[in-house]
């Protein structure tokens, strides 16, 4: 839902109704909606009991479930430029706190009996702003304050509610492997306050399979890490990213990519030498595609974070992720556990004109394509 503005719980009903339920008619099957609550609708869902009960039943009136927030964006993530404002309050702050607790609290309320939620919230922070040498320990003192609101949550309503930190790229957790690293180190303190099993119930990762694509990552192996690791994997962003094969002998896929630099989201951008050595832009811009410097110029591909369909292969001459989309849903239907799988392409208004797709059409075409890829993916592993 954050596909849609929603700044008042009126303009979230009407995302709903113009947008959501067309889709779940076109779909033909049970649909549960991914919210995005900004921290404005979310209090005044909490204004009063009457209003968080009276969205629940409109919900139920729709024939949606919600099982799952979206609580990255705090503030409007419609205006005209969101960029790194996206990251805004961080995890060292008390407002991100208290929003996440406030999101907890709503989803517990809408989540049907017998059914987990789960909340994907930002990965700490931003690297490029700057951060006192206390940060993250800040960051994992309002972590540990939010596993014990969740726990006291779990034991007033029996609902239990789980974190999801994003890893994204410039951000302070981007690579999986210091995704490991910062989880160790909220397990040390939590360790040590005897609360390790309360944080490992209520704090793990939401895995955006873009972003980590974006990485350059082996999708595979890097759902597997996690896993040895111990690192609960408690919601899957399913998303593709921009793909770009001999960016500097391939004028075409250049100038097309040169049409998707926008100026409302970061479209951070890597580059992958021969060598494998990994380049770092933090965000596209048409100079730049047409002519980039000779280091991006000699990589032997490039990957853009701008949210594209799920179902396309292709948009004209670039590539997108989608491999690498299979290869990330095959790897969590190995866990011994169900993440939450959320369709999280919100760049439909963004996309380069030739590249749009009726709302409800798009979002109709994104949710059948998973649908069967999942599907596939059930009778591949029956015939094994």
């Amino acid at each position: 839902m954050n596909v849609h503005p929603g700044r008042t719980v009126e303009e979230v009903e009407q995302g709903l109704d113009r947008f959501t339920c067309p889709v779940q008619e076109n779909y033909a099957a049970p649909l549960a909606a991914g919210l995005w609550l900004a921290r404005s609708v979310v209090r005044e869902l909490l204004q009063s009991p009457n209003e968080l009960t009276r969205f629940a039943e409109g919900l139920a009136t729709r024939d949606l479930s919600c099982h799952t927030l979206n609580a990255f964006p705090y503030g409007d993530f419609h205006s005209d430029r969101v960029k790194e404002t996206v990251y805004i309050p961080d995890w060292s702050q008390p407002e991100r706190l208290d929003y996440t607790t406030d999101c907890a609290r709503v989803l517990a309320a809408l989540m049907p009996e017998g059914c987990e939620g789960s909340i994907s919230s930002l990965p700490l922070g931003f690297k490029q702003t700057p951060h006192g040498e206390d940060f993250f320990d800040r960051c994992i003192d309002q972590l540990l304050e939010l596993s014990r609101r969740l726990d006291a949550l779990h034991d007033d309503t029996g609902k239990v509610v789980r974190l999801g930190l994003e890893p994204e790229p410039v951000c302070l957790i981007e690579t999986t492997a210091e995704a490991i690293d910062f989880f160790n180190r909220l397990w040390q303190m939590a360790r040590q306050l005897d609360e390790l099993e309360a944080v490992k119930r209520h704090i793990g990762l939401c895995y955006d399979v873009c972003h980590q694509a974006v990485q350059f990552e082996d999708i595979e192996q890097s759902i597997a890490e996690l896993h040895q690791a111990g690192v609960r994997i408690n919601k899957v962003h399913v998303t593709c990213a921009i793909h770009v094969d001999d960016p500097g002998a391939d004028s075409e896929a250049r100038h097309a990519l040169a049409r998707y630099a926008e100026p409302r989201y970061l479209h951070q951008t890597n580059a992958r030498l021969p060598d494998g050595e990994i380049l770092r832009m933090l965000d596209l811009t048409r100079e730049f595609a047409v002519n980039p410097d000779r280091g991006f110029a000699d990589a032997d591909a490039w990957r853009v974070h701008f949210h594209v369909p799920v179902d396309a292969e292709e948009l004209g001459p670039l590539k997108t992720t989608r491999p690498e989309l299979k290869q990330a849903l095959a790897a969590v239907a190995g866990l011994d556990y169900p993440p939450h799988l959320e369709v999280e392409t919100y760049t439909w208004e963004v996309l380069p004109d030739g590249n749009r797709t009726e709302l409800v059409d798009g979002l109709t075409n994104e949710l059948t394509a998973t649908r069967g890829l999942l599907a596939e993916l059930q009778l591949n592993r029956a015939g094994q």
